[in-house]
This record gives structure tokens, sequence and C-alpha cells, in this order.
């Protein structure tokens, strides 16, 4: 009986200090086996050390020369960072690491990549010509607090430039974008072609889609009728690449600390600019949902690339005839794919891409793949199955309990939120904000007659008599109710004089397009009632 209840006991579910130690730990003990067995490091990605985990969220930027990379960061961060420079010509020749420091200083590629506290030592595989074109910057800035920025060189046209590079561009993209939260592409609204070189990333990117957003930065610079123009002329030439079923979002602006040239689309541009740096914002937030989410992808990927060197181990001759057997899978490595797909009910977008592998499998001596290990398939489906999703549940109680600490602030997201000038500031529900005034008072003379032409009874008017006088605004029936909820201050089901001219300028603040908030702010409570909600 005793042994029965222990063969039959239920194992303890393991509990993680947090998400990021869970996503760590199932890493380790159920996927990284399956990869070292079958090499997925050659075909893939080197394997994910500590210093990937715990890495702050990453900001990739892209474009070609002189769309404003640079300046898009100095912007952010409201001064310039160490080794940059700036120009119409390509200043940027090298990949830029923006990162916290305690002091100014900037880290050559192979002194950068030694450092085991950062995630960069798998970008030696690169060799010396890309590690002689990297570095890390560190500086005091509140905003590398929570984020790190990665500068790029422009992206040139011409086979000319592409040889002189010395490593291949596409691939230390490839590599970076996997690891970084958010790919920022940039384009100049007076330069919407797109070169070979620049297609070429973007199709090497495109698989991390969700990572994306698209910036047409200089938007200042061209008249509305051309603004139109430019967007359409940009949508057409990145579908032509992108092949996206759902038009992505384009963030539009001027991203740089310089006058605008045409002040006819500001309030449009710093719309614009706001949504851009929320979402900016965000990611520290986001950050362990976005690694347990691309662990999740690259289980996905490690499962199928070990059915694949699996089925080709068991495929070869034991004695004769290796070479032309070698030959002949790599040339029907599409029949392995579509065998693999059909026995075990995998997606086909979970498969690599199908040109690369067999450029990869060149160089590989199939005889020494190992066979399939059903052990250690079985410990990565129950991790994605059971333990994947304990993990998830995880994350609402983090985010909760950390609604202000894991968000970017200083630089340039402090100047939208915290001054006169921010986005919004002194508009809408925020007019009379920091007012000594009543802001409403400026208003009631003009609804004080109205008032009285609705028949109060003891200095109030009932709801149907309000009613009657609020539909002529044309709203909706469940707009006028947020009104009706939001000017009865004291909850009596009746409106005074006071109320009545707040729910009128209520009204006036939607009619002008603003949103109405779902409580009533301090500033807009009328005067008389301010003791009582207090």
């Amino acid at each position: 009986m005793k042994k029965w209840l222990q063969r039959n006991k239920v194992p303890k579910e393991p509990q993680y200090a947090s998400v990021i130690q869970g996503v760590k730990e199932l890493y380790n003990k159920r996927l990284r086996p399956l990869e070292d067995l079958y090499n997925f490091k050659d075909f893939h990605s080197p394997p994910l050390d500590n210093a990937d985990f715990d890495a702050k969220p990453m900001v990739l930027l892209l474009g070609q020369k002189s769309v404003g990379k640079t300046t898009f960061i100095r912007y952010l961060l409201e001064q310039d960072y160490p080794g940059m420079r700036i120009g119409p010509e390509p200043t940027t020749d090298r990949f830029i690491a923006i990162m916290k420091g305690d002091v100014e200083d900037v880290a050559p590629g192979n002194a950068a990549v030694a450092d085991k506290n950062h995630q960069y030592q798998p970008l030696t595989k690169f060799g010396n010509a890309f590690l002689n074109r990297f570095q890390i910057a560190t500086m005091k800035n509140i905003v590398l607090d929570k984020i790190t920025f990665l500068d790029t060189p422009g992206v040139l046209s011409g086979e000319k430039q592409r040889r002189d590079r010395g490593y291949d561009f596409c691939q230390v993209v490839d590599w970076l974008g996997e690891r970084v939260d958010r790919i920022i592409l940039l384009f100049d609204a007076h330069k919407l072609d797109i070169s070979d070189e620049f297609a070429d990333v973007i199709n090497t990117i495109k698989k991390y889609d969700d990572k994306i957003r698209i910036v047409l930065n200089k938007a200042d610079e061209v008249t509305d009728q051309e603004l139109v123009r430019v967007y359409g002329a940009l949508m057409w030439a990145l579908g032509k690449v992108m092949n996206f079923t759902e038009v992505p979002r384009v963030y539009m602006g001027s991203f740089w600390d310089q006058p605008l040239q045409r002040e006819t689309n500001r309030a449009f541009f710093e719309a614009e600019e706001m949504d851009l740096f929320k979402d900016l914002q965000r990611l520290p937030s986001h950050s362990a949902l976005r690694k347990l989410n691309d662990l999740v992808k690259r289980a996905r990927l490690a499962k199928v690339h070990a059915y694949i060197i699996s089925h080709l181990k068991k495929e070869m001759p034991s004695v004769f005839g290796k070479d032309n057997k070698k030959k002949e899978l790599i040339n029907k490595l599409q029949d392995t794919f579509d065998s693999i797909q059909r026995e075990h009910q995998i997606s086909p977008g979970d498969f690599p891409n199908l040109k690369r592998m067999q450029e990869q499998l060149q160089f590989h001596d199939f005889t020494k793949f190992h066979p399939l290990k059903p052990k250690l398939l079985e410990n990565v489906d129950n991790m994605l199955a059971t333990e994947i999703a304990r993990l998830m549940q995880q994350i609402p109680l983090e985010e909760a309990n950390q609604t202000d600490v894991n968000v970017v602030h200083g630089g340039a997201f402090e100047g939208y939120t915290e001054s006169p000038f921010g986005i919004g500031r002194g508009e809408g529900i925020d007019k009379g904000r920091g007012e000594h005034e009543w802001v409403v008072a400026q208003e009631q003379p003009e609804f004080n007659s109205t008032f009285e032409r609705l028949n109060p009874i003891n200095g109030k008017i009932t709801g149907a008599a309000a009613k009657s006088e609020l539909v002529k605004s044309k709203l909706p029936n469940s707009v006028l109710s947020k009104v009706w909820k939001l000017a009865d201050v004291d909850k009596d089901g009746m409106l005074d004089q006071e109320e009545w001219a707040l729910a009128n300028h209520l009204i006036k603040i939607k009619l002008e397009g603003h949103d109405l908030p779902a409580d009533l702010p301090d500033h807009l409570i009328p005067p008389s009632k301010r003791d009582d909600v207090n």
C-alpha cells in the first residue's frame, strides 16, 4: 500500500521567485538538453545563458543611411551618448549598444563580448571584421535604467558596400532581432526607396513581425497632401517586401528637438509620438511575457529540429553509399519536412527555412547525428502544456505589483506627462488643472438661463428635465449617461446649478473631440461639493 501511494503521489508544482527565474529554469532543465543533443546551435541559435534572461529590454533601430536613427536615440535620451556622430553622410558605421553605466565610456567589440555580464558573447562567431564595428557605450541616464538601445549602420545599396562590410549584415541583424524586444524600422519621408540590402534585412526580420514598429520620420517636411502620398508609397513599397496580410501601424512625426517646419499637423504628430512612447515605456513591464513567448517559439523549433535530425540519421546507410545518400536527403529535404508534418501534426510555420537548412546540412556528418529520444521530447511537451501555463498565470500578478516600477522614465518620456507642454495638457478634460478658480465657472453664466427654464425645484432639476435639454447635443445615450454620472457629484439623482454647468461643460468637451474620463478629476469637482467628496 505504501509503495502504491509513493508511486501515485502527485508531483509538487515548482514555485518560482519570478517569471524570469521560471523561464530560466525551464530552459536549462527542459529545453537545453534537447538542443545540445541535436546540435541546435549549429543550425539556428547559440544556447541562451543567464545574461540573455536577465538583460533589460532592448530596442533595435534599423534604416537606410541618414533617416535619423542616431538622432532618434538622442531625442529619447535628451543627451549625447559616447561615440555618437550625427550628419547627412553615413556617420554611424558600427553597431553601438547604448547601456546604463556609472561612467561615460566606450568598450570596443572584443572587450565587450568578453564580459559575461552582457549577452553579446555569441557575437564572436561573426569574426573580427564585425567586432571591429561593434561597441558598447555606457552612460548615466534615467532612460537607460530600464531599457537598452542598439544603433546600427545605415543600410546601403549596391553590391560593393555589401562586400566591403566583411561580415554578413543580415545574419547579425537576425541574431539581434531574436533577442530584442522591439525593432524600429525608420524611413525618411523624402527617401522611400528600399535598397536591395534593406529588402534583405526586412525579409530577415519579418518573422519577428510582432516586435516591428514602423516610423516615418521627418514627416513635418512635407505638405498635408504630400504626406498622404508618402504614406501610400511607403505601404506599397513595404507590401512588396513584407507581404503582410494586415496593414501595419506607421508612426509619423519628426523625432528630434528642432522646430517643426510645418505646424498644421502638430497635434497629429504629438499624438503619434505619445502612442510610440507609450509602446516603448511598457517594454520593461512586458519583458517577462516576451521572453516566455520567445521560449515557446524556440521550443517548437527545437522539437521540429530534433525530428529532422533524427530522421536524417535513421535514413543513412550503415556502411556503403553514405555520401550519395546524404546528397539525396539534402535535395529531398522538403519531402522530409512534409513527412514529419503529417506524422506529428506540426504546423508548416514551425519548420526552419528550407534553403538555409540545406546549406547548413552540407557541412555535417549525418552518421554522427543522434536517433530520436522520446523522453527529451516528452519533457519539452510537458513544459509547453503545463509549466508554461503556470508561468502565464503568474505574469498578471507580477505586473500588478510593478505598475510604475517597470516603466521607462526620464528623457523625452517625461516631456509629455510631467509638464504643461505634455500631450493633452490644458486641453479637453485636463483644461483648468492646477488653476485656482473652477474652470467651469467661466462658462456657467451661459448655462444659468437654461437651468432656470427647466423649472428647478429647491434649486435642483430632475433627470427628465435635464434629459430634454441634453439630448439636443445629439450625442449617443451611452455618452449622455456617462455625462450624467460624472455631473451628479452628490449622487442624489438631480442636478443643482453647478452640476448642470458641469454637465454642459463635459458635453462641450466631448463635442470638441476629446474623451471623457471614467472618474471626475478633482479640478472639475464643483467648489461646493469638494468637502463632501474629500
